[in-house]
């Protein structure tokens, strides 16, 4: 079959870095489903493995990607909630070949039907995200998403971006307050078009702005974007027994204790591919969690985060994205389509 992978760490300006070539076709294990792509989502996440993989090139190219749609061709032994002609989406297994390819297999625990009126495209814009966000409000941070906490202040730090896209939506259905930093005119519209309460210039001290908006303290705070950067900020924003939602590695030590130990403040990482790098065994609620949200979809309930789609899933368009990867300024999703 035709894949696009990488042999080493490269520039995202080398036009090696990423390459096109022939790779076995996979196999289902008990579990799996075949996955025939017609669209995938890129992520920073596919970028930051491709410049994991050191200087000595890899015998075979590595196939990158996770963010996945397409229609299952052949399932497993053990597989009994899908058959083969469903179109399914999904986040897949950072741990197995990725979905840059024509054919991919993956657990049918973490797939989920496509919703029905939307394009695989479309489909493809969201798993990694909205697992992302699902889990870190209401799973790792406690966040009812049924409307106990309603009008409490969360703030997002990078809203615009994919998980952040995600997350305004989640969250204001959950009836929180949400407060989100963007500083472009396209970023804060994007956020405003997503549901976003208010709007805060991350170029800027976020505590004036917070306290001008009538807001002193977050009982939550999720950060998506620079741990480090942030982390006294956060520890001076987030109120006594409030929440601290990371999704990105620090680069350096951070202080836990005060004023994070005096305030009994829960520090709450997320990271989408722990229930399959580690086969946990609930697994299946990746699954479940993308079935719920194919439904708000399908009610109108959920929007669309796509907002560059390319025609053609090539190493040239991957380089692209993984180009606006990098720079960490692409609004919502980048996707490609077949």
């Amino acid at each position: 079959m035709k894949a696009i992978g990488a042999r080493q760490s490269l520039p995202v300006t080398s036009p090696d870095c990423l390459i096109e070539f022939e790779a076995p076709a996979p196999t289902a294990g008990p579990q799996d489903v075949i996955v025939e792509i017609s669209a995938v989502g890129v992520n920073p996440v596919d970028a930051k493995v491709r410049s994991s993989l050191g200087d000595a090139p890899l015998e075979e190219p590595r196939i990158l990607g996770w963010d996945a749609a397409g229609t299952i061709v052949s399932v497993g032994a053990e597989v009994t909630e899908f058959q083969k002609g469903d179109e399914v989406f999904y986040a897949g297994d950072l741990t197995r070949p990725g979905s840059n390819a024509e054919f991919q297999a993956v657990d049918s625990r973490l797939i989920a039907k496509k919703p029905a009126a939307w394009t695989f495209g479309e489909a493809a814009a969201l798993p990694l995200v909205t697992l992302t966000a699902w889990e870190l409000l209401f799973e790792r941070m406690g966040i009812s998403p049924l409307g106990a906490d309603q009008g409490k202040a969360l703030l997002i730090i990078n809203g615009a971006g994919g998980v952040g896209s995600a997350m305004i939506p989640l969250a204001i259905s959950a009836g929180l307050r949400v407060v989100a930093t963007a500083s472009r005119e396209e970023s804060r519209a994007w956020c405003r078009n997503l549901g976003a309460t208010d709007l805060l210039n991350h170029r800027e001290p976020l505590r004036p702005q917070a306290e001008a908006l009538g807001i002193s303290e977050f009982p939550f705070i999720v950060n998506l974007h620079d741990t480090d950067s942030y982390w006294a900020t956060t520890a001076d924003l987030i109120a006594p027994l409030g929440t601290l939602g990371l999704i990105v590695e620090p680069k350096s030590a951070l202080l836990l204790g005060d004023p994070l130990k005096a305030k009994c403040v829960r520090i709450a990482w997320e990271f989408m591919a722990a229930r399959s790098k580690f086969q946990t065994p609930d697994m299946q609620r990746q699954g479940e969690i993308l079935t719920e949200i194919a439904a708000r979809c399908e009610a109108g309930t959920f929007p669309k985060l796509g907002t560059h789609i390319f025609s053609g899933i090539t190493a040239a368009h991957l380089r692209e994205a993984h180009a606006a990867m990098e720079k960490s300024n692409a609004l919502g999703k980048w996707v490609l389509e077949k």
